[in-house]
């Protein structure tokens, strides 16, 4: 019998230590999150809570806090089973519906006595190292009035909740059932509360119980998850009157909340700490990837302003330039200063020589539209040129044109300086890596997705505003 006791102690020494390992790693990793969010003022926009909420999930691993939050629909008695396992009226109840507004969060202090009827009614004792400091969360009814906006708060406190109640009072409704199967969706341990027992018959109570275990949740939960309880019963009382009559009245008993709360203990002695390490991680995971989703997104938006600046200053450097040699150094530093642009948008430490070197690669990778580049600055310059100093002899009939001329010229330049623009932005965006396809794949399949007549026509539409071509050519 000591060995066996003994061999227990020390499974449960492994499984503390296990626990306490798991509660460490998690709390390292979220406060690298943390530590490491880096968003501008507009990246962090819409997503003050998400990141709030990442902080306190770092508190909550710090105290090893279990949140057990409770759901249903009005009138089902969440609040009413949240105070019988607080053993005192906490949570505000009443007669009228919808009685709960706000999510409200209160402390649950287990002490001895809790171990104690456990143990009591189980084959397995719970050791108070096992049990963390758990917090009760009882939300609005989500088939309450702006359901909309309680339905996002029941999700997001689903997400950074431990343990799931559903209260029912009853058989299932279809509303209850959608609500169930979403909430189930954040693979949390979830317990379904048929509650308000005391107000059926016995055989009726099991029929909806049965009902419920083998019809209305067999797919989501099993019938180990399935509890009955009575939070505030009606119970008879039998009184004598004065005049020898007998009448009947009906009182408020005591909760019937042993098998709910036998439940809980049984899960956060299984899972204990090891659950709130897991629980905070998937949050974790879930707001670290929305971070990252609105990183991109935002830097992309910039991106794409920078690449359509350099575009755009290219394409007005070239129209405007009738030498052909000044228009293709022109083009170059615009395009290694928008590499430069580019990499401090996305973080990456890059020198000019090495906006130059990534220029290059990306030049010889695009091959076509480089060869048109270069052929519509070396033949259209020339043609450019000549029209330019035809302009004192023909008494600028010749500038026209040139001006037409020039526009074409600088379209398919910025049409180059886009295609550079986007194939850097994928590289930089990726770490300043090209990834396992190589630059010529990338290269190709970003080509592959411009729309070259769309880009050169929005690039010769701009520069006929910018430089007033119609105006200017009516007015010669």
């Amino acid at each position: 019998m000591n060995l066996d006791r003994e061999l227990d102690n020390t499974i449960l020494s492994f499984a503390d230590i296990q626990a306490e390992l798991n509660i460490r790693n998690a709390k390292d990793a979220l406060k690298e999150i943390v530590d490491n969010i880096d968003l501008t003022p507009e990246e962090r926009t819409g997503l003050d809570s998400e990141i709030s909420g990442l902080e306190s999930m770092l508190e909550k691993l710090e105290k090893a806090s279990v949140h057990i939050a409770v759901f249903g629909m009005v009138g089902r008695g969440k609040s009413s089973v949240l105070n019988a396992l607080l053993g005192e009226k906490v949570f505000e109840t009443g007669p009228i519906h919808g009685v709960t507004k706000t999510t409200e969060i209160k402390q649950w202090q287990l002490g001895t006595e809790n171990l104690e009827e456990t143990e009591s009614s189980s084959d397995t004792s719970l050791v108070s190292y096992r049990i963390s400091q758990i917090e009760l969360i009882d939300t609005p009814g989500i088939d309450e009035v702006d359901g909309e906006t309680r339905e996002l708060m029941a999700r997001q406190v689903a997400k950074q909740a431990d343990l799931l109640l559903f209260i029912v009072a009853g058989d299932i409704t279809q509303v209850e059932y959608e609500a169930l199967s979403q909430l189930r969706d954040a693979g949390k341990p979830m317990l379904l509360v048929f509650n308000k027992i005391d107000q059926y018959p016995e055989a009726d109570r099991l029929a909806i119980y049965n009902k419920i275990r083998d019809e209305r949740v067999r797919e989501l939960l099993s019938p180990k998850e399935i509890v009955m309880a009575a939070a505030y019963p009606l119970v008879a009382k039998v009184l004598r009157q004065p005049d020898s009559n007998i009448t009947v009245q009906m009182e408020r008993g005591d909760p019937q909340i042993e098998d709910l709360k036998l439940k809980i203990l049984e899960i956060l002695d299984q899972e204990g700490k090891s659950l709130v390490a897991l629980n905070s991680m998937l949050y974790a995971d879930n707001v670290n990837e929305q971070l990252v989703r609105r990183k991109i997104e935002i830097r992309e938006q910039s991106a794409n302003q920078v690449i359509w600046k350099a575009v755009m200053a290219k394409a007005m450097a070239i129209a405007l330039n009738p030498v052909t040699v000044v228009d293709i150094l022109s083009g170059a530093v615009i395009d290694v200063a928008m590499i430069l642009t580019l990499s401090k948008l996305y973080g990456i430490n890059m020198s000019q020589s090495g906006a130059i070197d990534l220029l290059q690669k990306i030049a010889i990778s695009m091959g076509g539209i480089t060869a048109s580049e270069l052929v519509a600055n070396l033949g259209l310059s020339s043609v450019k040129g000549l029209l330019g100093l035809a302009a004192p002899a023909t008494g600028g009939l010749s500038l026209a044109p040139y001006l037409s001329v020039a526009v074409t010229q600088a379209a398919v330049a910025g049409l180059s300086s886009y295609g550079i623009g986007q194939v850097s932005k994928t590289y930089l965006a990726n770490g300043a890596s090209w990834g396992e396809e190589g630059p010529k794949a990338v290269v190709s399949h970003i080509l592959e997705s411009l729309d070259e007549t769309s880009i050169m026509g929005r690039i010769k539409e701009e520069l006929i505003a910018k430089l007033n071509i119609k105006n200017f050519s009516n007015q010669q």
